[in-house]
């Protein structure tokens, strides 16, 4: 495959993280793909958030699940950036995306949102869940996934085998050549995360890396020439 840099929450080096203004700067600076995060608010509607809670990414306190969609409407996201639905990235950008799932419910409402807009050419499904892995690729046919790690063992390749992933991705700062190599030699590619620094560049450019998840838009330009 061509070397992929994926936009980190859209670029969120540079804009609020998860909100539509920093997607559309990722597609803007031309990254290949956009990562997203997806949770369920308390009425069932796909939110892009990143945390469990909406404390950190913006101004209300509490658990994204404890929350209806109207409720979190009225939070602040960062510079006066409200928090999106899924649908709402799809039609404000339309490069590929890779939407992160925390859970087996919210694999299959994103499943329904994929069947119902079509998406299985243009969305790419990931989760550090191998049980939320299993459960998208048995509802959306063909649908394209990742099992992501921060900490492995040596059973990570079998792990991404076993639920049909079709790609690792891993923590940059972890990942050593063996893994990488176990993995190429099964025939998963291998992205990893997150390229933020010319020494993570390296690392991208010596294990021969599919591509990279990145918070800042110069990585990707810098990395044409790194990898």
């Amino acid at each position: 495959m061509t070397f992929l840099t994926i936009g980190h929450r859209g670029v969120m080096g540079v804009e609020p993280e998860n909100t539509l203004r920093s997607f559309v700067r990722a597609e803007q600076c031309g990254m290949d793909a956009v990562e997203l995060d997806l949770h369920l608010s308390k009425d069932g509607v796909l939110v892009v958030m990143h945390d469990a809670e909406v404390d950190r990414t913006t101004d209300g306190k509490g658990p994204i699940a404890d929350k209806t969609l109207a409720e979190l409407r009225e939070l602040d996201a960062g510079d006066g950036e409200r928090v999106p639905v899924f649908d709402e990235v799809l039609d404000a950008v339309r490069c590929p995306l890779q939407a992160e799932i925390k859970d087996v419910a919210a694999a299959r409402a994103l499943a329904e949102v994929m069947r119902r807009r079509d998406l299985v050419h243009r969305v790419e499904v990931s989760s550090f869940h191998d049980d939320a892995i299993a459960e998208i690729s048995s509802l959306v046919p063909g649908v394209r996934t990742a099992l992501i790690a921060s900490r492995w063992g040596a059973d990570i390749v079998d792990r991404a085998k076993a639920v049909g992933a079709a790609a690792l991705a891993l923590n940059i700062r972890r990942l050593t050549l063996e893994t990488v190599e176990r993995a190429h030699g099964e025939r998963l590619n291998v992205i990893g995360w997150v390229v933020n620094t010319q020494e993570h560049l390296r690392l991208v450019r010596a294990f021969e890396l599919d591509g990279a998840t990145t918070d800042f838009p110069e990585i990707r330009r810098t990395g044409r020439f790194t990898a």
